[in-house]
């Protein structure tokens, strides 16, 4: 949560204006830099920093909603397994010993996904524009590309830093000195203070910036950690007699789970379960913590944790928070059954698909 906080205040002072006015490639722009830029400054921060430029550009379309379904899919959850500071549950991963630059192996997967994704988008945005075509109103208030609050730029920096450089009980950029238990949910605190204090008033005014989302995002996701202990604890005891076995059955379980439960406790839970399996000669193994992990497995929980967060509203911390965004522009999100018909209508599917390529 104190990461969700600070990129979300940092984010919330930093504005892009584009002269973006809802057509559908404009939008397919936002979404594919959207999927680039995830990897590297996580899915939260690049959601917070983009969902207002796709906001904007569709503001005068009819049909909204499946732009921010997509923008869910995409920015926040599926662009993010290319580093491990793209998404919690790889950071987890890196904190256990895989190798920060493994994950870049998964580009095939990660193109492969987002561009069905995207072309699937580019599809039904078109579709809609063309229906709805007469009655949109051409913008007349000719505005150009610019960027306000550039000071929250270095913050943001800054915040992905210390994620990534700031481990409790380990030595601080190679120096003697060991960070203590909160030194760096402090230190991203204090960045969220420097962005309010130093970010103009009038950027967030005009990014319609308050704190209701976030405090909404932090109440549902807190009720979730609570319920979600008895069943990660059983499954990380009962979890190596289950009779998981192929990356087939670790992709779509992991995946089941991460949808509804937080996705980097089940994505240790199943890389726990995966190291405890037999090594076999002819296969590959990642060196982790404690030990070795089939890289076929360890391909297949990743991807499962990171692409099926998106299944939900409430399978990773941004899907929500974007949510919360969205409406409090007018935009008339589907509920959390709704947005499911949406994932289990075209993001499962697709993500079937892949999966017969994946390797």
């Amino acid at each position: 949560m104190s990461l969700l906080f600070a990129l979300y205040v940092i984010a919330g002072g930093l504005r892009i204006e584009t002269p973006f006015d809802g057509h559908p490639r404009e939008n397919l722009t936002i979404l594919a830099v959207g999927a680039l830029v995830a990897s590297f400054v996580g899915t939260t921060g690049a959601a917070m920093v983009l969902i207002r430029p796709l906001l904007e550009s569709i503001r005068r379309r009819k049909y909204r909603a499946h732009s921010v379904i997509f923008f869910i899919f995409i920015v926040c959850n599926c662009g993010g397994c290319l580093l491990p500071i793209g998404d919690p549950p790889l950071f987890m991963g890196y904190l256990k010993g895989v190798p920060f630059l493994w994950t870049l192996g998964l580009w095939k997967e990660w193109l492969l996904v987002n561009g069905l994704l995207l072309g699937v988008y580019l599809a039904i945005d078109t579709m809609l524009h063309r229906k709805e075509r007469r009655d949109i109103q051409r913008a007349d208030d000719h505005r150009r590309f610019r960027i306000e609050g550039v000071i929250n730029i270095p913050l943001l920096a800054a915040a992905i830093a210390v994620v990534a450089l700031v481990v409790p009980g380990k030595p601080l950029l190679g120096s003697d000195v060991v960070a203590g238990n909160f030194v760096r949910e402090g230190i991203l605190l204090a960045l969220a203070g420097a962005s309010m204090w130093l970010t103009p008033k009038a950027v967030r005014h005009a990014n319609r910036f308050e704190f209701g989302a976030i405090i909404e995002v932090a109440a549902i996701f807190i009720g979730i950690f609570i319920a979600m202990q008895t069943p990660l604890a059983v499954l990380s005891t009962k979890g190596p007699d289950l009779g998981i076995e192929s990356p087939f059955a670790f992709y779509w379980i992991t995946g089941a789970l991460s949808s509804f439960l937080d996705n980097a406790p089940t994505y240790i839970v199943f890389l726990q379960v995966a190291s405890t399996l037999p090594h076999v000669d002819s296969e590959t193994y990642v060196q982790i913590a404690g030990g070795a992990v089939r890289e076929d497995l360890l391909t297949a929980v990743s991807l499962g944790a990171v692409f099926m967060g998106a299944n939900t509203y409430i399978g990773n911390g941004p899907n929500f928070m974007v949510k919360a965004i969205a409406e409090g522009e007018g935009v008339e999100m589907p509920s959390f059954f709704g947005y499911m018909a949406w994932s289990v209508g075209i993001l499962v599917p697709l993500l079937a698909l892949a999966e017969v390529f994946f390797p």
